[in-house]
């Protein structure tokens, strides 16, 4: 039925292109069918034509992003890379002229001779398909393919939906008359703007190889394992031959029955064999590299990149870490898929602050000393270190394998996706309670307000219940606990009077709770929160009923005091890391500087560094830590570095040793190291690994990083505190000898101390008067004073002094002495004569002495 019509079409046909010039004759052959259908003049064709634009944008293609560390030759170290489409891009002297020809001879031999368009082709190709009725041909020059990919790129670029990217690539290769005739356009255009070798690098750079591989170079190194430079004769042919069709021609499907490893990947060797003889014809190769690169099989190498932080291994969490800064931080962007979508795309080279030496040493101190998995003990193990001053992370490692799969994870127990040394939005943990070592910021609080050190506080064991608290934050200004409270110290023991230097060194936690009470709990959390600590709960759903979300808001209450805010370990090292800098807190970064593909570098978020700390509060704090870490609860740790430098540091056990952590910091380098139930309630101190008892690993793990850290880094000495901050507060000891013990206890409480019946002690004075105070004179404020009364058991000791010797028995017995009163003579010729006069006794008078205690006078008389 259609042949009556033939005749007019091809009429038309060569009508049209008699009278075509250029420009017009190539659009005139695209859309003759429509002109033969719809009479519409060959002229006003030409005229659609010219009003065509012809500019073509060309904005930079999606590339991967690698994220690096640094090794101790400063040298970057790759730990993983990311891509929507795996591209590497090249420069023209980065491909060589295998690869260059190939292109040429499989998809556009009369390349080097046309001005965009391949007219010979695309009258071919429209002669099939509308005159001949056959399929839909492309006739494309390299130069419509890459206009094309292109429009292909430009369309999907800011998308992120699957749904949506697949919508615009259709509709972006849709095969339509005006879509071929832009194309055209579009080429001819290109084609003015740029000579041949940068359009067809252009197309090398952007063609897709198969699934997410784009790029000749990263093509290379998928199929082959080479580059686009090294890559052979037959490797590079064979790579050209799939990008006319990728899915009929690529080499990563094996058990493919038409292009599998069986039949030597016929589809694929079909095409190579066809490029290789276009090659041959156009003068590209010589007859005997044709012969040999037939001969050659097609035998593919598949390289399949492991995308993501999975392949940075033991710094898979530090990596996860670096990609939720580009999520999550708004200097990257104001939509999170804006910034995401960014990261993938832009190629970018991010030099991270890990330091792999470090690092190594923590993954390995880490494996050698915590299991990955237990079948009884769900642990969690973790090791950061931070860099005073600038807040830098330098190692994060933990005792699982990094991975984000959730097929893995349902299966493997050694891998997760949450950091425990992150917080919820940059690790997806809640974090962990810190125990003893967030009494730090009780410490700091206490010489904020003017304490000192050397300061002695009532550490004695006692319920709390009813006690009040100042908290400035709570409506009413304080905190009054209802229930029953006695907290207790690590060791069972009971202290009495404490200084604040020994409450930190032995950890005393009936210490910091007396220490507390002289601040204010707000004040507490506040300096926390000065310096980076916050809940790590923060934004993750803490009531699944109300879909409520975590504030990060510390708890004020007494038990805060000793650590029972969950915290991520992240943060407490940038505390410590605070103090060692002399008081300066800097946020943590994980990214040093980015370079684009252009190699111009790209902005990076600012080190944000505040004042945290007056120095001479970080000063008296570093003295009381160093000693805690020399000579206090640190010491196991402290016993077995290999490299010294001064160190601060801090232990800290939860309830049940639930949690254990070694936090401890030089100069240079603040270490972290914790062993936790991630889940589960296993007592530390009863479980035994391999390597030791649990709740020790941490004083195993932590001295082989901190050595590391001491090598490399070292450390300065910490400045010498202020004599203020050593002494702190005193205040007078009221003096309530000869009061009643009731007298004397509402004055001691009067005057801010805790008072202690010291019971009785022998005196002089009447029995239940009270004889003295420990301490006298000055105390700390809220220090324990005994209170000491009489037994009645001693006597005051008469003045004997100028009485006749036989007037002595009668005085010392009137005083109520019951000994015999002895004598010793002492002659003198100056005085009169007679019996003489006492001058000397033993004991003295005024002093307290038991009845039955001896005494001796001296006579002193003319001749004895």
């Amino acid at each position: 039925m259609s042949f009556p019509r033939t005749p007019s079409r091809i009429g038309g046909l060569l009508g049209f292109i008699g009278m075509s010039a250029a420009a017009g004759v190539l659009a005139t052959v695209a859309v003759t069918p429509a002109i033969a259908l719809t009479s519409v003049a060959a002229s006003d064709t030409i005229g659609i034509f010219e009003d065509l634009p012809d500019y073509l944008e060309i904005q930079p293609l999606s590339q991967r992003t690698n994220i690096y560390a640094t090794n101790s030759d400063g040298s970057p170290l790759l730990l993983a890379y990311f891509y929507n489409q795996n591209r590497i891009e090249v420069s023209a002297d980065q491909v060589n002229g295998f690869v260059k020809d190939a292109a040429v001879a499989g998809e556009d031999p009369r390349y080097y001779d046309h001005g965009g368009v391949d007219l010979q082709g695309t009258i071919r190709a429209v002669l099939n398909t509308y005159i001949l009725g056959g399929s839909v041909q492309g006739g494309s020059s390299i130069t419509q393919q890459y206009v094309k990919n292109v429009n292909i790129q430009n369309a999907i670029k800011d998308l992120t939906d699957q749904a949506e990217i697949t919508a615009a690539y259709e509709k972006a290769t849709e095969t339509t008359e005006s879509r071929k005739i832009q194309e055209m356009k579009y080429a001819i255009g290109l084609e003015k703007r740029y000579s041949k070798d940068e359009v067809l690098m252009g197309y090398l750079n952007i063609a897709g190889f198969g699934g997410r591989i784009y790029g000749i170079e990263a093509a290379a190194n998928y199929y082959f394992g080479t580059s686009a430079a090294n890559a052979s004769l037959p490797q590079a042919a064979s790579l050209m031959a799939i990008v006319n069709n990728p899915e009929k021609f690529r080499l990563d499907y094996p058990d493919s029955e038409t292009n599998g490893a069986a039949n030597g990947y016929a589809d694929n060797k079909q095409r190579r064999d066809y490029i290789l003889r276009n090659m041959l014809s156009e003068g590209m190769i010589t007859q005997q590299e044709h012969d040999d690169a037939v001969a050659a099989p097609v035998e593919p190498s598949i390289n399949a990149p492991t995308v993501g932080c999975s392949a940075a291994l033991g710094s898979g969490f530090f990596c996860d870490y670096v990609t939720r800064v580009f999520k999550n931080d708004e200097f990257f962007g104001a939509d999170e898929n804006e910034r995401w979508r960014n990261f993938v795309t832009a190629g970018y080279d991010v030099y991270t602050t890990l330091d792999v030496d470090l690092q190594i040493a923590a993954e390995q101190a880490i494996n050698d000393n915590v299991p990955m998995h237990l079948d009884d003990f769900n642990v969690g193990a973790s090791v950061v270190t931070v860099e005073p001053g600038t807040g830098k992370i330098r190692a994060m490692a933990q005792n699982k394998i990094f991975s984000d799969d959730p097929e893995v994870l349902a299966v493997d127990n050694t891998r997760t996706a949450v950091n425990f040394n992150a917080d919820f939005d940059y690790g997806a943990s809640t974090g962990f309670q810190p125990g003893s070592t967030y009494k730090i910021f009780t410490l700091l609080e206490w010489l904020k307000e003017g304490h000192g050190i050397n300061e002695s506080v009532n550490g004695q064991l006692r319920d709390y219940q009813g006690q009040t608290w100042k908290d400035s934050c709570s409506p009413g200004g304080t905190y009054t606990l209802g229930e029953s409270w006695r907290p207790r110290n690590d060791e069972g023991d009971n202290p009495g009077n404490i200084s604040a230097l020994q409450s930190t060194m032995t950890s005393k936690n009936t210490g910091f709770i007396a220490m507390s009470k002289q601040l204010d709990l707000c004040g507490i959390r506040d300096t926390a929160s000065s310096m980076g600590v916050y809940r790590a709960d923060k934004d993750a759903i803490i009531n699944y009923e109300t879909g409520e979300l975590g504030t990060g808001e510390l708890a004020r209450n007494p038990s805060s005091v000793l650590g029972t805010n969950e915290v991520a370990p992240l943060q407490m090292a940038g505390a410590f890391a605070t103090i060692a800098s002399g008081g300066t807190y800097c946020e943590p970064i994980a990214i040093e500087r980015i370079v684009a593909p252009d190699g111009s570098d790209v902005p990076v978020p600012p080190v944000t560094c505040t004042k945290a700390l007056e120095p001479d509060v970080a000063a008296a704090a570093a003295f009381a830590l160093q000693r805690a870490f020399e000579g206090g609860t640190g010491a196991s740790t402290a016993n077995r570095l290999t490299t010294d430098a001064p160190t601060l540091g801090k232990t800290g056990t939860t309830d049940e040793a639930y949690a254990t952590w070694m936090s401890g910091a030089t100069t240079r380098a603040a270490t972290v190291v914790g062993v936790y139930n991630v889940s589960g309630f296993v007592n530390q101190r009863k479980y035994d690994f391999d390597s030791g008892e649990a709740a020790t690993a941490r004083h195993r793990i932590a001295p082989r990083v901190m050595s590391v850290a001491n090598a490399k880094w070292g450390g300065d000495p910490f400045p010498d505190p202020s004599s203020a901050l050593l002494r702190g507060q005193t205040v007078s000891v009221p003096d309530v000898r000869g009061l009643s013990i009731d007298q004397a206890k509402a004055i001691i409480e009067g005057a801010g101390f805790t008072f202690e019946d010291g019971g009785q002690q022998d005196s002089e004075l009447p029995v239940g008067t009270v004889t003295g105070t420990n301490p006298s004179g000055t105390a700390g404020k809220g220090a324990i004073v005994s209170v000491y009364t009489s037994n009645g058991s001693l006597r005051a000791v008469p003045n004997l002094g100028g009485l006749a010797p036989a007037a002595v028995p009668a005085a010392w017995a009137a005083a109520g002495f019951t000994s015999v009163p002895g004598g010793v003579c002492q002659a003198n010729p100056a005085v009169a004569e007679g019996p003489g006069t006492v001058t000397a006794q033993d004991p003295p008078p005024g002093t307290a002495a038991r009845p039955d205690v001896a005494v001796t006078v001296t006579v002193t008389r003319r001749a004895c």
